[in-house]
């Protein structure tokens, strides 16, 4: 058991933070571009990670397929690609997007960020869905979960895994939204260097 499953939380809470994951995360945001302080370094840094985060994304929703909802679903587990490396590499990806504004935005909102980060994903929303995957995939998803990591790619995975079905196809459908929230979140981090 990861010390992440030791941390018991009710599984309505965790269901209502899958839920709402949208607004947690836009509420934080707005927390940060409150805060706000960014010089042309802390942009350049920042925003990089949100660059190779956002492309992330790109990887895992065309590996995995449709998957927007207000509710957990799976027609197949995705074992390949970047769920060769880590078991979550869309909250990997916002992970990375999230630390990238913190960073930008040169404020204490880093450790904000991160302590939110860490209640809001390895807390409640990736048990949460990882419970459902068990359930759906029983053994298969037990294998896939002792050997690929939660959050932060630790080893290599076989050539095997790293290759795997893409769909570019569903990109605009499945990252529409993320991606027009991306530019928007990063327009309004770029105007605080006049206000």
């Amino acid at each position: 058991m990861s010390f992440w499953e030791r941390k018991k939380m009710p599984e309505s809470l965790r269901a209502w933070a899958f839920k709402m994951r949208g607004g947690l995360w836009t509420g934080l945001f707005l927390l940060l571009l409150a805060l706000a302080e960014p010089n042309g370094f802390s942009l350049g840094l920042g925003l990089s990670l949100v660059f190779v985060g956002q492309l992330l994304r790109f990887w895992a929703a065309g590996s995995i397929g449709l998957y927007r909802g207000e509710e957990v679903k799976a027609d197949r587990l995705v074992t390949w690609g970047p769920y060769g490396w880590v078991r979550n590499p869309l909250y990997l990806a916002n992970g990375l997007m999230g630390l990238g504004w913190s960073l930008s935005a040169r404020c204490a909102g880093v450790g904000l960020f991160l302590v939110s980060f860490t209640v809001i994903y390895p807390l409640l929303i990736i048990p949460h869905e990882e419970a459902f995957l068990e359930e759906r995939f029983g053994d298969a998803f037990r294998l896939f979960k002792a050997t690929t990591p939660m959050l932060l790619p630790l080893r290599i995975p076989g050539p095997e895994r790293r290759r795997g079905p893409f769909d570019g196809t569903v990109l605009w459908r499945s990252e529409r939204h993320s991606l027009w929230v991306t530019l928007a979140a990063t327009a309004l981090l770029l105007s605080r260097l006049w206000w």
